[in-house]
């Protein structure tokens, strides 16, 4: 691993209000908590300039979402993380440009928000992207 700190290494990343209210209600009892089901996709992470646009944890959904997809995998690097990840074919969304990404649930809320800087999306290419949700 690198010398980055955990702070630099989740930057940009929230998780929502919709999912730590759902958190606690399961903790109590109350429900039972819906699996992360998938990763959105949208070009809303960033303004006019490129400047990558941190996510607020009250915000219900991407800033322009574009696509959703199954997660493919996950794994657990650290005992409190689990690492998602999902694979962009070629065909989908060449052309775009990928700036946000975020989990979404089974009830379809979006428990999970990641901003960066544009990510071309070539129909050539395929693109595995990965996010951790960290406790």
């Amino acid at each position: 691993m690198g010398t980055e700190s955990v702070e630099e290494k989740n930057k940009n990343v929230v998780i929502t209000k919709k999912a730590r209210e759902k958190l606690v209600k399961a903790r109590a009892g109350d429900l039972t908590l819906p699996k992360v089901a998938g990763m959105a996709f949208g070009n809303g992470g960033v303004d006019e300039d490129g400047t990558v646009i941190a996510p607020a944890e009250t915000q219900a959904g991407l800033a322009n979402e574009i696509f959703r997809k199954e997660i493919e995998s996950h794994s657990y690097p650290e005992d409190t993380t689990c690492r998602y990840v999902c694979t962009l074919s070629f065909s989908e969304l060449a052309g775009e440009e990928i700036s946000e990404i975020g989990l979404y649930d089974e009830d379809g809320d979006i428990v999970c928000i990641k901003t960066f800087m544009r990510k071309g999306k070539d129909s050539d290419v395929e693109q595995t992207y990965t996010l951790d949700d960290i406790f």
